[in-house]
């Protein structure tokens, strides 16, 4: 039977995983990551040496509702029952949510549209016994209270087309640092708890961790809600905010747009940078 391309959407909590990419340290047994053992649940289920390749490289800790992986594959079987077939194969903090026939010029990375990434917070936990305890590998706290409205101002401005070098980890490896962020919003949830959802083309590496972090220090009134255009405009990682722990991050969803729109993104990225 001719190879068939096939996506995946994988759920994953990333407390114990040293996040999504295959981790192959010299001399030492391999890290475990959501790559590497969905790939070898995948492999047991279809009965070949496929690769499967994933939409985003989540970090060590960080949580994921909709990765999105996908593989090229043989196999006879029905894809309505890979979920349950590969699923049952993962160890319980993963599991294939879905899965669907694609076509063969599916990019998994190259293809992303959009991505939605969600920060949890719970502030003005100055107690222990308030502090998460079953939901504590999702939700980070601070002790402070926080304005929210600030912070929201804050995150208005965060919106549309920016140098964002001031919010990534230095050393970050990419040539440019310009992205697009289609929405930032701060929403209360009940009982001194908020989270930030953040949707753009792509991201840079720590980059929601330290939008969140910012937006944190807005509303505990270290930083005038309406500093986000001097950080942007330093392009100085210490101008920002700290980066929050990983536990309050999740990878909500991915949408798709036509094949090749995410290389488009990436040139007219490279052409603001003048790279």
């Amino acid at each position: 039977m001719a190879a068939r391309r096939i996506k995946l959407t994988v759920a994953y909590d990333g407390t114990h995983f040293h996040g999504w990419q295959k981790q192959h340290p010299p001399d030492e047994p391999p890290l475990r990551t959501a790559q590497e053992v969905l790939e070898k649940a995948v492999r047991e289920v279809v009965r070949e040496p496929v690769s499967v390749h994933g939409a985003s490289r989540t970090d060590s800790g960080v949580h994921a509702r909709g990765q999105v992986a996908a593989f090229e594959s043989g196999t006879a079987i029905e894809v309505e029952r890979l979920p349950a077939a590969i699923s049952s194969r993962l160890p319980d903090d993963i599991r294939v949510m879905s899965a669907e026939e694609v076509s063969p010029e599916f990019n998994v990375i190259g293809d992303v549209e959009a991505k939605g990434y969600r920060y949890q917070v719970a502030w003005g936990r100055r107690e222990a016994q308030d502090r998460p305890l079953f939901d504590r590998h999702w939700v980070t706290w601070v002790p402070y209270n926080l304005n929210l409205a600030d912070m929201q101002q804050a995150a208005d401005d965060l919106t549309g087309s920016h140098d964002f070098a001031s919010f990534t980890r230095l050393n970050h490896g990419r040539e440019s640092t310009v992205r697009c962020v289609q929405a930032c919003q701060v929403v209360p949830d009940a009982d001194r708890a908020l989270h930030i959802d953040v949707e753009g083309e792509g991201f840079l590496w720590n980059m929601v961790r330290i939008i969140a972090g910012t937006l944190v220090d807005i509303g505990a009134g270290r930083r005038s809600a309406d500093s986000i255009p001097e950080i942007l405009r330093q392009c100085d990682r210490a101008a920002a905010g700290p980066t929050m722990p990983p536990e309050g991050l999740c990878l909500q969803w991915i949408r798709y747009g036509p094949p090749g729109c995410g290389r488009q993104r990436q040139l007219a990225d490279a052409r603001a940078k003048g790279d």
